[in-house]
This record gives structure tokens, sequence and C-alpha cells, in this order.
């Protein structure tokens, strides 16, 4: 794998609560710098985050209910219309890991089946395209019967990519989990990992395991690693 090319495959991620405004403009030069994929960060940066970004090949992408993801329907409707109409185009949406836990399936595929459809009427009305919808289904609470179950309630909802963890759970992204989420995810899910990925080493065992899109904070040092041979030119 290339730099280039594994560039485009990193969320560069500031989700932390002390983060300040200058931290969220550092991102988003590092991210243009690197010609990451998107940076993700919290919603009420989104409009911050499409200025500094204007004019560059890196994309906004923004969190909907994080990171416990037990807000009401309605609110997360709402949170993804605003996202979008402040300029993002990548959702990274927390599934009701309450409510999945306590069997209530069809709320959850109800709930995200709205969420993505109004991220599709709201880009379509807004002219925009590519908007993405990564749903956080948080691995770390779920058995492997559970994680494949939500694996098909995330591709039956029309979501783009089913995504490991919050960072805020126990545990992160891991090769095992990640090599589960892709064996059933269809073809047209892809798998986003995040959470606890602090080096080279460790993110190419989670894309060798399956995943085509990293969420990581250490993006920088990871990109450094690469870049001084760790990957091609």
């Amino acid at each position: 794998m290339r730099v280039r090319e594994f560039a485009k495959m990193v969320d560069h991620t500031l989700l932390k609560p002390d983060a300040a405004e200058k931290d969220i403009r550092r991102i988003c030069e590092e991210a243009a710098w690197h010609h990451f994929a998107a940076v993700c960060i919290p919603p009420c940066y989104v409009r911050l985050a499409a200025k500094e970004l204007r004019g560059t090949d890196v994309k906004v992408a923004t969190v909907v209910s994080f990171p416990f993801g037990n807000d009401a329907t309605a609110v997360k409707v709402a949170a993804v219309r605003d996202a979008i109409l402040g300029g993002a185009s990548e959702l990274d949406v927390v599934m009701n890991v309450s409510r999945f836990l306590s069997g209530n399936f069809s709320y959850v595929a109800e709930e995200l089946s709205s969420v993505t459809q109004e991220v599709g009427v709201v880009a379509m009305n807004n002219g925009l395209n590519d908007a993405v919808v990564k749903v956080i289904i948080e691995t770390a609470y779920l058995t492997d019967e559970m994680k494949r179950l939500a694996v098909q309630i995330v591709a039956s909802s029309g979501a783009d990519f089913v995504k490991t963890s919050t960072g805020f759970a126990p545990a992160g992204a891991s090769p095992q989990d990640v090599s589960l989420l892709r064996k059933e995810a269809p073809e047209g899910l892809a798998v986003k990992a995040s959470g606890g990925i602090k080096t080279l080493k460790d993110a190419m065992e989670i894309v060798n395991a399956g995943a085509s899109r990293l969420g990581m904070s250490a993006s920088v040092s990871i990109m450094e690693e690469a870049e001084n041979g760790g990957l091609q030119e």
C-alpha cells in the first residue's frame, strides 16, 4: 500500500470533551496537509471545519448521538439535518446500544432507517451527491452473535459503513472484530474501525482484517511512520 492510498483511509478524529476551537483548526490543517479522507469533529464545530477545509480534498465528518446512542429518534434526525446543512458530508451515527441490548431490534432498525432516509433527502435537496452514513455499533458491548445481527440491521438501513467503536467503551477496534464484521457485511457495506489504533502496525492489522476506513486521533504520528519507510511512497 502506498502512503497516499493509506491517507485516504483516515478519518482524522478529535472528539475529546476538552477539545478547543484552536484544536479543531489544527486538525483541519493537519488533515489538509496529509490529504486525509476526512476530519471527524463534534457537531458544534461542523461549520468551522467546513470553512477551514473549503477548497481542500478533505471531507467534514461529525458524530450523531455520541457516544451513547440513546437520544430519541427525532433528535438524531434533526442532528443529521443540521450537520449536513452546516457542511458535513459524513455522519457517524451511534446505534441505540441500550435498545439493542434490550432486544428491541425493530426499534433500532426503524430508527437507523429513519436517519439514513433523512440524510438522503437533505443531501438531495442541497445538491450533495456523496453523503455517507456510518453506524457505530459499539462492539465492546456485544457478543459475536449480536455483532452479526447488528451488521444485518445496519445493512438493511441503507447505511454505507458499519463502524466498530466510539473510543469511549471499554475496548476499541480489534482485527478479530473487523474480520467478523467484514465477513457478515454485504458487498455494499464497508467497515470502519476506530478506537485504540495507535501505531502503523495497529492500522495495517486492521486494514488487512477488512477495514476500509480508520478513525484515529494518532493519525499524524502514524502518517509519519508511513512516510518514513513504513509504506511505499
